[in-house]
């Protein structure tokens, strides 16, 4: 049976983590590299880096905060943010990367994640979606019609089913392009992995958007990792769960609950057990 994973996030902006609700009103949580070791010696199974400004600023990610961060941690790293090229990736590797997130890149330039897949391999490639449940269908229509025939469009939901619409430049653009749909095209391009945010559970710590997850773990034959809206270590489980009414994630990536020390990995573990969740003990 494939273990499922626990990933706590740092969302790091201008050297610093920190953590917001929805994007927006961010706190500070600390030093990356403490806060990285701190998880390491918690025994998470992955730590995922996201600078989260460095798209919307349009300037590459801060390699000297990665490395000081990967170096201290025996656990794999996935690093993501303002990742626009086959160097940038080959640099975020040599400062210790073990994993590269691409995210607005993607939806610029879909054939970056093929030939990054054809570089490096799709088990270090992660295409991350930022994504939002669609409320202004005549507002996703238009961008929809804007986008078609722009790098090959993409199948889109149907208005009256729940919808959910990709967003970029760290979720400021929405883009008219249909989440299942994307993750799909990314899946079929060599993605590794999907690391799919729910911006309307970011931060709130009300549950993850399970419809959403589902929806887009059923449709890819990658792994799924769930992330916005982590708050308890029942909200991961529902996550994680395979069955009917669970979002048959492989992965759980959180924030608030761990850098506010609400909940540590290992705790959170020990309570995943009880639930059947099946996930790498924390040693005793």
């Amino acid at each position: 049976m494939l273990l499922k994973r626990i990933i706590p996030c740092l969302d790091v902006d201008q050297g610093r983590v920190v953590k917001g609700v929805r994007y927006v009103d961010h706190v500070d949580a600390g030093d990356p590299v403490e806060v990285a070791r701190m998880y390491d010696e918690q025994e998470a199974d992955e730590l995922t880096f996201l600078d989260i400004t460095a798209s919307h600023e349009a300037r590459r990610i801060m390699l000297d905060v990665v490395a000081r961060t990967a170096e201290t941690v025996f656990m794999p790293v996935c690093v993501g943010g303002g990742v626009r090229t086959l160097q940038d990736i080959r640099d975020l590797l040599n400062a210790g990367a073990d994993k590269v997130s691409i995210m607005t890149a993607a939806v610029v330039d879909p054939e970056l994640v093929h030939q990054a897949a054809r570089k490096i391999g799709s088990a270090n490639l992660v295409v991350a979606i930022d994504a939002k449940r669609i409320e202004d269908w005549s507002g996703f229509r238009a961008r929809a019609k804007e986008r078609e025939g722009t790098h090959g469009d993409v199948a889109r939901c149907e208005e009256g089913a729940p919808g959910f619409e990709v967003h970029t430049h760290g979720g400021r653009h929405p883009t008219g392009i249909d989440t299942v749909a994307w993750a799909g095209r990314m899946a079929a391009l060599g993605a590794g992995e999907i690391l799919l945010t729910s911006m309307d559970r970011d931060g709130t710590k009300a549950g993850y958007d399970l419809e959403m997850v589902r929806s887009t773990a059923d449709a890819v034959p990658i792994p799924v990792i769930a992330s916005g809206g982590g708050g308890t270590p029942e909200s991961l489980a529902e996550a994680l769960d395979d069955g009917p009414a669970g979002g048959h994630a492989q992965a759980a990536l959180a924030a608030s609950i761990f850098h506010f020390k609400e909940q540590t990995v290992a705790s959170v573990k020990r309570r995943l057990l009880d639930l059947g969740i099946p996930v790498r003990p924390p040693a005793a």
